[in-house]
C-alpha cells in the first residue's frame, strides 16, 4: 500500500470506528469520513459522489454492473443482449455465463494479436436488443488499451438502449480514468491495484441508471449495494487515488523506462524471447513475455526460489496447464501461450528490481532449457 494510503486507514481501524448508518457522534464521524472519501473519488474520476457506489473490489464492481444492468434492462423490456470480449477478467466473462444461463443471448468477440479489439468486429454482434456492452479499458495480463471512446459513440448508432461497462482495474496507475472513461455509463475500479487496501473497490454508475442490486439489506450505497460501510477501505482508497493522480505523469514516465529496460534486456540475453502483446498499446507497468521451449510454470516456481514474483499466462486446474483465456482469445499460439510470463511494475517499483530480473530470468531460463535438452 501506498504510505498515504496506511496513514488514511489507520485511525479508522481503532479509535474512529463508528458504523456510518448509526445516529450517534462516533456514526456520524465515520458518515462524514465516508462521504468525503465519495466526494473525492468522484472528482478524481470525473463522476458525481451520488454516481459512486463502494463494493469489496473489482469482481464485485463488475458482477454488480454486468449482472444488475442487464438484469433490470430485461425486467423493464428493453432487451436481453450481451456482448462482451474473448479476454475480459473473468469477473466479466463468469457473469456473462450466469446470464446466459437465465436465458440472456450473450456473446464474446475474439481480438487480434495485437491485444486491441477490433471495433466493426465488436460492433457487428450488436443489435437494437443489446443492453449491455462490456470491454476493459486495459486487459490485466497484457496491458493493451482498448479505444472505450470510439466504441461507446459508435454504439449509439447501433444500440442505442445499450449501457457501456468497462473493467478500469488495471487502468488507474496509469490513465486519467477521467477522461478515458467519459462516455462509459458503468466503471468498475479496485483500490489494491493503485496502492489501496484489497477487498475495497467502486462502482461509477452514472446518474439516471439503476441497477438490480446482487446484494439486499440495509439498503446501504443508495440500495445499489447493502451491507455496513468499509469506512478504513474507502479513506485509503480516496487517499490513494490522490496519490496516483499527483504522481501519474511523471511515474507513467519512469516506469515506461523501466519496463522497455527489462523486456529489451530480456529479448537480448535470452534468446527465442517473444513479448506478447502490442507495445505501443500497452500501460507502461506491463511486461508480459514468452520463453519458447521452457513452462511457465517451472519457470514461476524457479523464479520465485530466486526472489522474482511474477505470474503465468496459464493456470492448473485438474492436473490439465491450459493457456490463458486472454492468450488464447488473441490467437496466440498454445505452445506460445504455456510459456508465457508477466512481469509487473508499479510504484513501488525501482531500477534495482530490473536489475535484479535481468539476471534471475535469464539465468532461470537457461537452467530449465539445458535440464529439458538432456532429458
Amino acid at each position: 500500500m501506498r504510505p498515504e494510503a496506511v496513514a488514511a486507514m489507520e485511525p479508522f481501524l481503532q479509535g474512529t470506528f463508528g458504523n456510518p448508518s448509526g445516529g450517534h457522534a462516533a456514526a456520524r464521524a465515520a458518515k462524514t469520513a465516508l462521504e468525503t472519501a465519495r466526494e473525492e473519488i468522484a472528482a478524481l474520476l470525473g463522476a458525481r459522489p451520488s454516481e459512486v457506489v463502494f463494493t469489496a473490489g473489482g469482481t464485485e464492481a463488475d458482477n454488480l454492473a454486468v449482472k444488475g444492468g442487464a438484469r433490470r434492462a430485461r425486467a423493464h423490456g428493453t432487451g436481453d443482449g450481451v456482448v462482451t470480449t474473448a479476454f475480459e477478467h473473468k469477473g466479466v466473462l463468469a457473469s456473462c455465463e450466469r446470464l446466459a444461463a437465465e436465458g440472456f443471448r450473450t456473446t464474446t468477440v475474439a481480438l487480434p494479436a495485437t491485444g486491441v479489439v477490433d471495433v466493426d468486429t465488436l460492433l457487428a454482434e450488436v443489435d437494437d436488443r443489446t443492453v449491455l456492452v462490456s470491454v476493459m479499458l486495459v486487459n490485466n495480463e497484457v496491458g493493451t488499451v482498448q479505444p472505450l471512446d470510439e466504441i461507446a459513440s459508435r454504439l449509439r448508432d447501433h444500440a442505442p438502449r445499450a449501457l457501456v461497462h468497462t473493467d478500469a482495474v488495471q487502468a488507474v496507475p496509469w490513465l486519467d480514468v477521467a477522461r478515458a472513461a467519459a462516455a462509459v455509463d458503468l466503471v468498475a475500479i479496485s483500490a489494491h491495484k493503485f496502492g489501496g487496501p484489497k477487498g475495497t473497490g467502486a462502482l461509477v454508475v452514472r446518474d439516471g441508471i439503476v441497477l438490480e442490486p446482487l446484494i439486499e439489506g440495509g439498503g446501504q450505497e443508495g440500495g445499489a449495494r447493502s451491507g455496513t460501510s468499509n469506512v478504513a477501505g474507502a479513506v485509503a482508497m480516496a487517499a490513494a487515488l490522490r496519490a496516483t493522480c499527483a504522481t501519474r505523469e511523471a511515474e507513467v514516465a519512469r516506469i515506461t523506462r523501466l519496463r522497455d529496460r527489462l523486456v529489451d534486456g530480456l529479448r537480448s540475453r535470452v534468446p527465442d524471447t517473444f513479448e506478447n502483446g502490442d507495445r505501443a498499446a500497452k500501460v507502461a507497468g506491463n511486461a508480459h513475455v514468452g520463453f519458447r521451449g521452457v513452462e511457465a510454470e517451472t519457470l514461476l516456481v524457479a523464479l520465485d526460489q530466486a526472489g522474482v514474483c511474477a505470474a503465468a499466462g496459464s493456470s492448473c486446474s485438474s492436473g490439465a496447464t491450459e493457456p490463458s483465456h486472454v492468450l488464447a482469445a488473441m490467437g496466440i499460439a498454445r505452445d506460445d501461450a504455456l510459456s508465457s510470463i508477466r512481469l509487473s511494475l508499479g510504484f513501488a517499483s525501482t531500477g534495482a528490481d530490473v536489475a535484479v530480473a535481468l539476471e534471475v530470468v535469464p539465468a532461470a531460463v537457461a537452467r530449465l532449457r539445458a535440464a529439458g535438452a538432456a532429458a
